[in-house]
């Protein structure tokens, strides 16, 4: 199997905002909602995932994923961006997730954003609720509004967010 950096680097380069990698499957790319295969990647193996885990994972991360099957968090690929990572076991064999994180955050112009979102980030307290399912943009959004605030007042800011 190829190495994970080369393989991150590749699927942003392709466009994709995943990559997935199980056991026994070859790595795939969801490319504008759809999960493409990725044809000329080998299938996975117990040792390529094994690898994996030791690569990007701390010892206490490492330790802690053994210990309850499920693992969320970032790894960073230096001159690409960060990747919020989710590690699991199903069916008894190990599987990654990886999202892309942008590191430029788009605007609220380029997502597209009624211009009522601008006015909620002018409020001076208050909670906005951020809803909506798997991938359609709760992280981008509130990167957005983040990013509008920052500049267009002084403001403290505290967000509790989990997985990052």
């Amino acid at each position: 199997m190829a190495n994970i950096n080369d393989m991150l680097k590749s699927s942003a380069q392709k466009g994709a905002s995943d990559l997935h990698i199980k056991v026994g499957s070859p790595p795939v790319m969801r490319l504008n909602g759809a999960l493409v295969p990725i044809t000329e990647a080998e299938r996975v193996g117990v040792e390529d995932v094994i690898k994996m885990c030791k690569t990007i994972m701390s010892p206490g991360q490492l330790e802690g994923f053994k210990k309850k099957n499920d693992l969320d968090f970032a790894y960073s690929v230096p001159g690409l961006g960060r990747f919020r990572v989710n590690a699991f076991v199903q069916r008894g064999a190990i599987g990654f997730v990886f999202r892309l994180i942008p590191m430029k955050i788009p605007s609220f112009e380029e997502l597209h954003m009624p211009p009522a979102v601008a006015k909620l980030t002018q409020h001076e307290r208050g909670m906005i609720l951020v809803t909506g399912t798997t991938g359609s943009g709760k992280s981008t959004t509130l990167a957005a509004m983040i990013d509008h605030i920052n500049a267009t007042k002084t403001s403290n800011i505290v967000t509790v967010e989990d997985p990052i």
